[in-house]
C-alpha cells in the first residue's frame, strides 16, 4: 500500500465528506454579518467546525474501534444510546439538508422542478454509491473533491482582490468569537468527525495488512490534511463575505448571497460553477454519513448485510420526506438539538484524547452527567421562553452565550481529578 497517497486520497475526502454544500452557504453569511469582525468569527467558527471534528479523528486514530468507544467509559448502555442519537440526527437533519441546499441553488434557477423529484433523484443516486461503498473513498477523494476545492479557492481569491474598500460595521447580537463558536455547529463537523471516522477504520480494516500505528499514522495526517483544507476554505469564505458585505442588502439570505458572490467574482458563469460546486459537496457529504450509518447499524446486527442495506434504504427515504422541505426550516429546527447534543460530543471527544490516569470511568461519567445538565438551560431556550429560565441562566456563567456547559465541565474534571485518591481507581475498573 502506497501509504502516502492514501493518506491525501482519505484527507481529500475528509475534507467533502465535512464541506458538504450545506455547510458552504454558512461561512459568507457569518462574515457578512460580522464586517471588521470577520477575523473574530472565523475564530470561532473554525474552533467548532475544524478544529473539534481534527480531535474527533485523533480520536478514532487512538482508539480503532466504532463511535460506541466514544461513550463506553460512561457506559455502554449510554453510549448506544448516543451513537442512535447521533445517527438519527444525521439522518434526518444535515444529510436532507445537502439535499435541500441543492434544489434551491444549483437545480431552481435553472429548471422547473419541484423539490421533490430533486430529493427523490438525489438520495436514489446516493443509495446507489452507498452499496458500492468498497470504492466510495477513492471515487470521492480522487475525482470530486479537488474540483470543489478549485471552485471555491478561485471564488475566495477573485473575492479577495476584487473587495470595495470599505464594509459595514457588525450587527452581530453576541461577541463576534461565540457567534462563530456557535455557527460552527451547524455544519455537524463534530458529530461528522466521530461518525465518518467510523467509515475510515472500517474501509482501512478492508482494505487489510494495515497495522495499528500505520492506521494511526494514516488517521492523524489525513485528518491534517482535511482539516487544512477546511480551515481554508471557511475562513476564506468568511473573509469574502465581510469583505463584500457593503455591495448586498442587509436582508439577504445565505444562499442568494453565496449566489450573489459567486456572480461578483466569476460572472454570469459562476452560477453555472457554483451548481457543480453545490450538487458535488452535498453529494458526497450525504453518501458519507449514509454510508457510517449503514455500518454502525449492520455492525449492531453481527456485519447482518440486510441491515446495511435496510439502513441505507431508510435514510435515503428520510431524505427524500425531508430533502423537499425549505433550508431555512431545516436549519432552524435543528437549532435546540444542537444546543444540546454538541457539547456532549465535544466533551466526549476531549476527554478521549486525555491520557488514561485522567480519565477513569469516574472523571468520564461525573463531567458526561454536569454536561448534560448545563446543556440542558441551553436546549430548552430554544425551545420555550419563560422567565424563570432565563433566571436559571443568568446564574450559569456563560449560559447567556448558549455555553453555560463549558465552566462547570472543566471544574468538575479537574475537581474528580484532585480528590480522586487511590482506591477510587479500583472502583474505576469496576
Amino acid at each position: 500500500m502506497n501509504n502516502k497517497k492514501t493518506i491525501f486520497i482519505i484527507g481529500f475526502a475528509l475534507f467533502a465528506s465535512f464541506f458538504g454544500a450545506g455547510n458552504l452557504i454558512l461561512p459568507p453569511q457569518l462574515g457578512f454579518n460580522s464586517g471588521p469582525d470577520w477575523w473574530l468569527v472565523a475564530v470561532g467558527f473554525v474552533i467548532s467546525a475544524t478544529i473539534i471534528p481534527l480531535l474527533a479523528l485523533l480520536g478514532h486514530a487512538k482508539l480503532q474501534g466504532t463511535m460506541m468507544d466514544f461513550g463506553n467509559k460512561v457506559s455502554p448502555v449510554f453510549s448506544l444510546i448516543f451513537c442512535l442519537c447521533v445517527y438519527t440526527i444525521a439522518i434526518t437533519l444535515p444529510i436532507p439538508r445537502t439535499a435541500a441546499v441543492t434544489h434551491e441553488m444549483a437545480i431552481e434557477p435553472f429548471f422547473n422542478t419541484s423539490s421533490l423529484l430533486t430529493s427523490s433523484l438525489y438520495f436514489g443516486i446516493a443509495f446507489v454509491f452507498v452499496m458500492k461503498r468498497d470504492s466510495i473513498l477513492s471515487i470521492l477523494g480522487k475525482f470530486l473533491t479537488p474540483l470543489i476545492v478549485l471552485i471555491l479557492l478561485t471564488i475566495i481569491v477573485i473575492g479577495i482582490f476584487t473587495a470595495p474598500g470599505h464594509m459595514n460595521p457588525s450587527v452581530l447580537e453576541s461577541s463576534a468569537l461565540v457567534a462563530g463558536l456557535l455557527e460552527g455547529y451547524q455544519t455537524y463537523d463534530a458529530l461528522g468527525g466521530i461518525l465518518i471516522g467510523g467509515v475510515i477504520i472500517i474501509s482501512l480494516n478492508i482494505e487489510g495488512g494495515i497495522s495499528f500505528e500505520d492506521k494511526k499514522a494514516i488517521i492523524i495526517k489525513s485528518g491534517l490534511v482535511a482539516a487544512a483544507g477546511l480551515f481554508i476554505i471557511y475562513t476564506g469564505m468568511i473573509a469574502v463575505g465581510a469583505l463584500h458585505n457593503s455591495e448586498f442588502d442587509s436582508s439577504i439570505s445565505r444562499s442568494e448571497l453565496l449566489s450573489g458572490l459567486s456572480l461578483k467574482t466569476l460572472g454570469h458563469v459562476g452560477n453555472m460553477l457554483l451548481s457543480v460546486l453545490i450538487a458535488l459537496a452535498c453529494f458526497t457529504t450525504a453518501v458519507s454519513v449514509i454510508v457510517g450509518t449503514a455500518d454502525f447499524f449492520s455492525g449492531l446486527f453481527k456485519n447482518f448485510k440486510k441491515a446495511y442495506l435496510i439502513t441505507a434504504l431508510v435514510s435515503c427515504l428520510l431524505g427524500v420526506f425531508v430533502g423537499q422541505m425549505d433550508v431555512s426550516y431545516i436549519i432552524d429546527v435543528a437549532l435546540p438539538v444542537l444546543m444540546f447534543i454538541y457539547p456532549l460530543t465535544i466533551v466526549l471527544i476531549l476527554l478521549n484524547l486525555f491520557p488514561e490516569r485522567y480519565i477513569g470511568k469516574t472523571v468520564f461519567r461525573a463531567v458526561v452527567l454536569v454536561t448534560i445538565l448545563f446543556s440542558i438551560p441551553d436546549f430548552l431556550g430554544f425551545l420555550i421562553e419563560s422567565v424563570s429560565l432565563n433566571k436559571i441562566k443568568s446564574l450559569i456563567p456563560l449560559a447567556n452565550e448558549n455555553l453555560g456547559w463549558v465552566l462547570p465541565a472543566i471544574l468538575t474534571f479537574v475537581l474528580v481529578n484532585t480528590i480522586k485518591k487511590p482506591h477510587l481507581s479500583k472502583i474505576n475498573e469496576v
